[in-house]
């Protein structure tokens, strides 16, 4: 197997070396959402070297997702999207140690994930209230810490932008976030963010798949947690926005970026 990742890493060891090769496949990885941002990540850091990684997401392939999505299309819908993307993630490289919860990332459960083993730590979460649950813990590891701000609403690939969380402008999501965190503990270090400045408004119409209640679940016999088998959440979002492909995928392509530069330059 060895020689078969020589084969796939050709042409990212010809840039970085291997020295950079080898630290890329010792470092841990944990992504907490593999949306329409996440699961782009999650494929560009494997692609990139990254052999341990954990995927951490309670959902449901939707039919909503395949437009965006990386794992979505009509063959997995109704499919536990962590298992989805970790079979594809295998396809490309057999070698690699994906973990998979299919569990919610929240204040009750954050000790389960034991967030001090990780090198790297990549929130692609959309609850507001546990985004920010997670940012104050994991800037209290030893982990370097990316986030991802608002995707949705987006169009224009030239002005998505990264900067330290402070620094963050003219992005809702992030004026939200600095906002609600300012009422209880701070970020413990500095972190870098993935967001845009463009706010274009909704002109469709439909929040959901064409029902009160997604059906997409209910397609096939789900897998996984009992508990989260049967649950959607379009009927309990408050608010549904517009997303395209291009802008969740450069998100992601640049958590992963933000990840193997920063390995990179520490060599």
């Amino acid at each position: 197997m060895a020689n078969l990742e020589k084969g796939i890493f050709q042409r990212t060891e010809l840039l970085l070396g291997n020295e950079v090769m080898e630290k890329i496949a010792s470092k841990k990885v944990i992504i907490f959402g593999i949306g329409g941002v996440g699961s782009w990540c999650a494929e560009s850091l494997v692609r990139s070297g990254i052999r341990q990684l954990t995927l951490v997401d309670s959902d449901l392939v939707c039919i909503t997702n395949i437009n965006r999505q990386l794992h979505a299309t009509t063959l997995t819908v109704g499919e536990v999207k962590t298992d989805a993307l970790k079979k594809r993630l295998l396809e490309i490289n057999p070698s690699a140690e994906i973990q998979t919860f299919q569990k919610i990332y929240e204040p009750e459960s954050s000790d389960f994930f034991e967030l001090d083993q990780y090198d790297f730590i990549i929130d692609a979460i959309d609850s507001l209230s546990n985004k920010i649950d997670l940012i104050r813990k994991a800037t209290r590891t030893k982990a370097v810490f990316f986030s991802s701000m608002g995707a949705s609403l987006k169009l224009d690939p030239t002005k998505i932008r990264v900067a330290e969380f402070w620094k963050v402008k003219g992005c809702r999501l992030g004026h939200i976030v600095r906002k609600k965190i300012r009422k209880g503990d701070l970020p413990a270090k500095e972190f870098m963010c993935v967001y845009s400045e463009e706010l274009l408004e909704n002109k469709g119409a439909g929040a959901s798949c064409g029902t009160d209640k997604c059906l997409c679940p209910k397609l096939k016999n789900a897998p996984g947690d009992p508990d989260l088998a049967d649950h959607e959440w379009c009927s309990q979002k408050a608010v549904i926005n517009g997303t395209v492909a291009h802008i969740t995928a450069i998100y992601g392509f640049t958590l992963a970026g933000l990840v193997i530069q920063d390995i990179y330059n520490r060599e």
